[in-house]
């Protein structure tokens, strides 16, 4: 059989939007439309950011096909000087063209990272784009990313009408799902307004008449956070709301903290009226300055028992918050730009939360102490949990594992001990677990082989003692009373280290802890060694 030959022919360049449509998860989110009806209302949100616009209607049509319409200044009709082609065609036909890469045109936006309508246009059928400018209406249509004919004007209206249209009709083959989610889409659109005071956005469904809704919010985000609390017993009267500015950056926010645990909490963040559903470094920063400045509140005010020590968990495990940072030049991870990992948000969200949260404890010295209340209990019940030697009825034996994280719910019934293989497949394991009732046991390499060793010597060994006291239960003992957990699970690498791995396990389960196995409370994990993805 003849060698494929590999030189530089071999290589290939895409260029203009073929990458979008090659590699489509590279750009959006390909469960649903959802993202693409975003791209849009968000160039169209930087036009109300800028001053220029206030009103912007999004349509969804039976067909599945969208219309964004906005009344800002429209996008640039004219010729750019060295591409040769109108400012439209432009904008959706280039990934990284646009007016947001100095600060002339806008000061904050939200479309400067990632890829923009470009992308709408590449994942769409259809999409035709109407710009009223200049007393003049001018339209271009466009398939599968490709321009059908130049721009043309196709007719004229007042100076003072302006604006832009964009319909499109997303290409079904690309997404897991053809349907746009109503509700993420109003929430989204919900947020926008509640951020850009003064911009009404409003959402209409063809045949669907009694879906229809405008969203136009004064009160901001303290309105917000009180409508999304309601019926829920706060901490606060009224939510702690701050806003400050300085050259490149500013921040709003509004927090409230909940009594009872339990409870859903409302935790969104935005930079330039974007979700950041992941956080990012604007939510660190807000959650170090709001710490910092408690902790000195306490020691001003000699509030701390003796022993306790305020961590940012203390304070953020009951928050609500609705945060709005806005930047010059956002960094955001990913394309889809939900994290922010911009670092000197840190500081100036840091900075400016730690100052503000300090004069308003001194002002509200009472709201104040209650805080500290709160954050003091949560310290002392993370202590004793830390001192118990289980998390059940146990009162005497050794301390649990330092390095297993625990699940906090009391049921043992529900309860599942992860073992995973090392600390890095640990990390990832407790962002992805349910922190009510799977708990997380990070092993470190591979565990002795214990088929031939005794009962009595088994726990020489540091990490079988560590299995053990997790567990709750003796090596060889026939009493599960006082076991943790009721299911014990194996998650180890789909690799030959990982197969030995496991296998160690289970020789360890099956010859010291038989009447686990025989109650079926052990089992081993499939990790996935394929992803399939269906139409893409």
């Amino acid at each position: 059989m003849s060698e494929a030959r590999y030189s530089a022919a071999s290589l290939q360049v895409l260029t203009g939007l073929e990458p979008v449509r090659r590699r489509p998860g590279m750009y959006t989110d390909t469960t649903r439309p959802n993202h693409l009806v975003q791209e849009v209302v968000d160039n169209s949100v930087d036009e109300a950011l800028a001053g220029y616009a206030a009103n912007i209607d999004v349509r969804l049509f039976k067909d599945g096909s969208v219309e964004v319409i906005d009344d800002g200044r429209g996008m640039p009709v004219d010729k750019h000087p060295e591409h040769k082609v109108s400012g439209v065609e432009l904008i959706l036909t280039r990934l990284h063209a646009g007016g947001k890469f100095d600060n002339q045109n806008y000061k904050f936006s939200g479309g400067l990272h990632g890829v923009g309508v470009s992308v709408v246009n590449a994942l769409s059928e259809k999409l035709q784009v109407e710009v009223k400018r200049d007393g003049l209406i001018w339209q271009q249509d466009y398939r599968k990313g490709e321009p059908q004919a130049p721009l043309k004007q196709v007719g004229t209206i007042g100076k003072r009408n302006t604006g832009t249209r964009v319909w499109f009709l997303p290409e079904v083959s690309f997404f897991d799902s053809p349907n746009i989610s109503v509700s993420r889409l109003k929430h989204l659109l919900r947020a926008k307004a509640v951020l850009c005071a003064g911009l009404r956005l409003s959402l209409s469904i063809e045949g669907r008449d009694e879906e229809n809704e405008t969203w136009f919010y004064e009160d901001g985000l303290t309105g917000y956070l009180n409508r999304a609390l309601e019926g829920q017993e706060c901490a606060l009267p009224a939510p702690f709301q701050h806003s400050a500015a300085g050259n490149s950056e500013a921040v709003d926010w509004a927090i409230n903290w909940v009594v009872e645990g339990g409870v859903e909490l409302v935790a969104e963040s935005y930079v330039n009226l974007i979700p950041t559903p992941q956080g990012g470094t604007h939510v660190n920063g807000l959650r170090a300055g709001l710490i910092e400045a408690l902790k000195e509140f306490c020691e001003f005010r000699n509030l701390l028992p003796r022993g306790v020590k305020l961590s940012g968990e203390d304070l953020w495990d009951q928050c609500c918050y609705v945060l709005s940072a806005k930047m010059a030049d956002p960094q955001f991870a990913g394309q889809t730009k939900e994290k922010l990992s911009s670092r000197q948000s840190v500081a100036f969200i840091g900075g400016v939360a730690k100052d503000a949260f300090s004069l308003w404890l001194n002002e509200h010295p009472g709201d104040g102490e209650k805080l500290a209340e709160v954050a003091i209990n949560n310290a002392q019940r993370r202590a004793n949990a830390a001192k118990k030697i289980e998390r059940k009825k146990i009162t005497a034996g050794p301390a649990l594992p330092g390095k297993l994280a625990d699940c906090s719910g009391q049921d043992a019934s529900r309860a599942e001990l992860f073992l995973v293989e090392g600390d890095s497949a640990g990390g990832s394991a407790k962002q992805a677990r349910d922190r009510e009732f799977q708990a997380i046991m990070p092993l470190r390499g591979k565990i002795l082989n214990t088929w031939e060793v005794d009962g009595d010597q088994v726990l020489a060994s540091q990490e079988v003692h560590d299995i053990a006291v997790a567990l709750g239960v003796d090596p060889g003992s026939a009493d599960l009373s006082n076991l943790r957990y009721d299911k014990v699970c194996i998650l180890a690498d789909a690799d030959s280290d990982g197969a030995h791995i496991a296998t160690l396990l289970c020789a360890l389960f099956l010859r010291h802890f038989r009447p686990l196995v025989a109650a079926g409370h052990v089992y081993v994990a499939m990790p996935p060694l394929f992803r399939i993805d269906i139409g893409k």
